[in-house]
């Protein structure tokens, strides 16, 4: 962290020409549906509606999925073929981006910062040459984007456990070369992402509330709530014993029980039976609409059935197109941008775990491949982790086939011209050799002839 240091001593001087990002135009960390929600107990907090089972499918089936598609090190070669390659400026924090985190457990946390913040914040640490040598996921609640009066783009970064950054100082500014920041769509601001969960939001804070109604309803033996009425009038501290005396015997774990009430009075249910109240569909409605913020197909974590005429193929590239291609296209980007890589040098992720097929299909593909002339017959092999063979290396054709090219150039491929289109000299050159033919069979004939 050599460059932290010089970035210390520099952090007062520039810090009254930065101004921080306004948050507060973007996505907010209170969830309250309206101003003083909190106070009376009204509001979801950030922890309990992440964790509501369909919004958690979502978080989960994407970060997971991205996390198991490792970095891979390719190198355009000379004829435009990208080929996996091993570089020791690049490869090993690629496949060990920290000391505490494998190279699957920092993707994950990349992608699950962005689903659920909007933003991912990775601190770069470079050696003496200027080459990254680990990065760190940062905590987006800690981190505070910053422009300076030129323009500048800076990062103010509250230094925790989490970060593992010093703790000598209570924060640290970095200039914007030292971070990769990752952003969902930027509605607001450039530099402040909007994440998906800021839109199925209110979807999930619904189903949120009616599951917790529910759960007090069957809490409460499925009875439904309702009013005792009596015949009179009764005054507030009749009205208030009658009320305290019916809830502490008969509701909870004491519903269901006989009551026995005096002066004709008489309990009326006020909410409908769970199965009038249609809570099915309300909530399928709202899953179907949390997914749509992720790009999830709804049947991909579970809600409704999957469409007719869909393969296991189909779904998966359905899924990868809208939900995964996006992302996992900006983390290569801003790797091959943090990693300062030439041209000809770039940071890939093998999607081949995420499209793997049965054994029966993936043969059948690779198959036809090899017999297309697409793929040699070792790089087919490979996929089922089979040794190359010999002769494997090439790609093979029948003989008879021929390229198109050679078949243009081929003479005796051309059709012979018709006997009108023929000149004189070549007719008669015909005619004499018919002639001479004739002779000699009739020659021949006679010779057999007189020797019999």
């Amino acid at each position: 962290m050599a460059e932290l240091a010089i970035v210390r001593t520099l952090k007062n001087a520039v810090s009254k020409a930065m101004l921080p990002v306004p948050h507060n135009s973007g996505w907010f960390r209170v969830l309250e549906p309206f101003t003083g929600a909190w106070q009376r107990n009204q509001s979801e907090d950030f922890g309990t509606v992440t964790t509501y089972p369909t919004l958690y499918a979502c978080e989960m089936r994407i970060t997971k999925d991205i996390g198991k598609l490792p970095f891979v090190l390719k190198k355009k070669q000379p004829s435009g073929v990208w080929r996996e390659v091993e570089n020791p400026a690049y490869s090993p924090v690629l496949r060990k981006p920290n000391h505490y985190q494998t190279a699957q457990q920092f993707r994950e946390l990349w992608i699950l910062s962005k689903l659920l913040q909007g933003n991912a914040y990775i601190l770069l640490k470079r050696d003496e040459n200027g080459l990254v040598r680990a990065m760190y996921p940062l905590d987006p609640f800690r981190v505070e984007p910053l422009v300076s009066d030129s323009g500048a783009v800076y990062y103010r970064l509250h230094t925790n456990n989490q970060s593992l950054l010093p703790r000598e100082d209570k924060e640290l500014v970095v200039p914007a070369r030292d971070i990769i920041h990752d952003r969902e769509i930027t509605i607001f601001h450039p530099l402040i992402g909007v994440p998906p969960l800021a839109a199925a939001n209110w979807a999930a804070v619904k189903n949120m509330r009616i599951l917790k109604s529910s759960a007090e309803f069957f809490g409460n033996n499925a009875q439904p709530s309702g009013i005792l009425t009596a015949p009179g009038e009764i005054n507030d501290d009749t009205a208030k014993r009658l009320s305290d005396y019916w809830n502490e015997n008969f509701t909870g774990d004491n519903a269901g029980r006989v009551a026995v009430v005096g002066d004709d009075l008489k309990f009326e249910a006020l909410a409908h039976k769970s199965v009038d109240a249609q809570m099915v569909e309300h909530l399928k409605y709202s899953d179907e609409q949390i997914c749509q913020p992720f790009g999830i197909p709804p049947f991909k974590v579970g809600i409704g059935t999957i469409p007719s005429g869909l393969k296991a193929d189909d779904i998966n590239l359905l899924y990868y197109s809208d939900a995964l291609s996006d992302r996992i296209e900006a983390m290569e980007n801003l790797l091959d941008e943090a990693l300062n890589l030439s041209a000809d040098l770039g940071i890939w992720q093998d999607i081949s775990p995420l499209m793997r097929m049965d054994e029966g299909k993936q043969a059948e593909v690779e198959s036809a491949l090899v017999k297309g002339r697409i793929k040699q017959p070792d790089e087919a092999r490979l996929r089922f982790d089979l040794e190359p063979t010999a002769g494997g290396d090439t790609l093979w054709g029948q003989h008879q086939d021929y390229p198109l090219g050679v078949l243009a150039k081929r003479d005796d491929l051309k059709p012979v011209k018709s006997a009108p289109e023929q000149d004189d000299a070549t007719a008669k050159a015909l005619a004499s050799v018919i002639a001479q033919w004739n002779t000699h069979k009739a020659i021949t004939a006679m010779r057999e002839a007189l020797h019999e």
